[in-house]
Parts: C-alpha cells; structure tokens; sequence
C-alpha cells in the first residue's frame, strides 16, 4: 500500500482471508475514518450552501423546514461521531454502529422526509 491508503482490490481481499482479521478491522477502520470526514465536510458544505440558496430564494438562511431540521440533526450525529473518534478514541465495532446509526440518518433525511413530511423540500405530493 502506499501512503494514500490501501487500493479498493487491498479492502475487498481482506475479506476473503488473504489479510489478518485484526489488520483487515483496521484497514476497514480507517477507512471509516476517512469516509466520515470526507462526507462530513460535504455535509457542513451543503447545509452552509443551501442556507446560502434557501436566503436569496424565500429570504432566510434558516426556516425549521423538515428538510432543514433533519439535516442539523444528522450533522450533529456525524459531529459526536468525529469527536468521540479523535477526542475519546472511539474505534473498532462502536465506531462501527455509530457511523451505521449516522447513515440510518442520512437516509431518513433524504428519503424519510421526502415521502413523511410536509415542507419546502417534500415533493411527494
């Protein structure tokens, strides 16, 4: 591997016993790490962004839209994540469900709030 990281081939023959089982949690850990980062910083990206959009187009950064609220909220499960991770050395498989856990809200978020909820951003009808 190189300083980057292992490759994508690298993490799926991990699975299949051509690696250790500790240095396959912890190539996969990591990649946990630098997954959640990356899509935190496009999260915070969007929510500053559509903030930006939602000013110029109904005159306010903010409105408590479901959308909007639902958002926040994943944000927040995302941000306990990355300081548990750096600040309390959460790894390994509680890393693991919280990242699930945060995924289970990205989903709610985009499809949940969609089809469940009223609002600006509910197209479902």
């Amino acid at each position: 591997t190189d300083a980057a990281g292992p490759s994508a081939t690298a993490l799926i023959l991990g699975f299949f016993g051509s690696r250790p089982e500790h240095e396959t949690a912890v190539t996969l850990d990591r990649f946990n790490e630098r997954a959640m980062s990356l899509g935190y910083l496009l999260l915070t990206a969007g929510i500053i962004l559509g903030a930006v959009w939602a000013n110029e187009a109904w005159g306010a950064y903010w409105s408590w839209d479901p959308k909007e609220t639902w958002s926040l909220i994943t944000w927040m499960v995302y941000t306990a994540a990355i300081h548990l991770r750096r600040t309390h050395r959460w790894e390994g498989r509680r890393m693991a469900y919280l990242s699930l856990a945060g995924f289970v809200f990205v989903l709610f978020t985009y499809f949940g709030v969609n089809y469940l909820m009223s609002g600006l951003h509910s197209y479902a009808g």
